[in-house]
């Protein structure tokens, strides 16, 4: 992390949470954090598309300073595609983040490279910031190819965009053996790959887009390990899943400062 860079903590609830338990969690977490919190990170939270009007009214009517986001989204603006949720839809809700390519996406819903990239630019075009998830398997860790599998996902990823855009954009590293499962990558193991990732970038657009894009860690993100995680230099905040439910616990990841 650099001072040029403010840090982006962001929950992504996955599927949890009814909109009554959203309700109650994003409130909570507003009352833990203080106003000096927002002034050194910024904060998202990402519900399931059925709480996102919900979190919307609370956030507007208390006037929080928690940015809302979504989890998803489809590439078509409308049309006849079933169970899908358009970013035009979401633009409307004021949502200000979409997490796209999360490997359980790729894993689980055949979100494919060439998807991603249309998801993207979907997000962008109605005015959203994308939080672009990367990340490799045990396997292709185990057989020497993280770097190269991050590498294609970046580059396939971000094909087609404009510098400016990048420049706004978040990444989010996450190595898939980490998510949900207790282990953390070590923090050196969590700059390097952060650290491939800002180079990728940096050599399609360049240095200076390199060094205002936002990366982030996801993995097992916790108040344990986040003081070490956002220590190192190419780390810009983090992606959390599990502890993001909990509003102590999340709090006590974005207030990582006071440790």
């Amino acid at each position: 992390m650099t001072e040029t860079r403010k840090p982006i903590i962001s929950g992504n609830w996955k599927m949890h949470h009814n909109h009554f338990e959203a309700i109650q969690t994003v409130q909570k977490l507003h009352y833990r954090l203080e106003n000096d919190d927002f002034d050194l990170v910024d904060v998202s939270v990402h519900p399931p598309f059925t709480d996102i009007r919900s979190v919307q009214t609370v956030i507007e009517a208390d006037r929080m300073k928690i940015e809302l986001g979504a989890q998803n989204c489809f590439f078509e603006e409308k049309g006849p595609f079933t169970g899908e949720v358009s970013p035009t839809m979401l633009a409307k809700l004021d949502v200000k983040l979409v997490i796209i390519g999360h490997s359980e996406r790729r894993q689980f819903f055949g979100d494919t490279d060439e998807w991603v990239n249309k998801k993207l630019k979907a997000v962008l075009g109605n005015g959203m910031i994308p939080i672009l998830c990367c990340g490799e398997t045990l396997e292709e860790r185990e057989a020497g190819q993280a770097e190269s599998k991050v590498d294609s996902q970046i580059r396939s990823g971000l094909d087609g965009l404009i510098p400016d855009h990048v420049s706004d954009m978040v990444i989010a590293y996450e190595p898939i053996w980490a998510i949900g499962t207790g282990k953390t990558a070590t923090s050196g193991d969590a700059q390097m790959m952060c650290a491939k990732v800002r180079s990728v970038v940096a050599d399609v657009y360049g240095n200076d887009v390199a060094q205002s894009v936002r990366i982030q860690y996801g993995g097992s993100v916790k108040p344990g390990n986040i003081v070490e995680l956002m220590n190192q230099a190419d780390i810009d905040g983090a992606l959390v899943g599990g502890a993001s439910l909990d509003a102590d616990e999340f709090a006590a990841i974005v207030q990582f400062n006071q440790h």
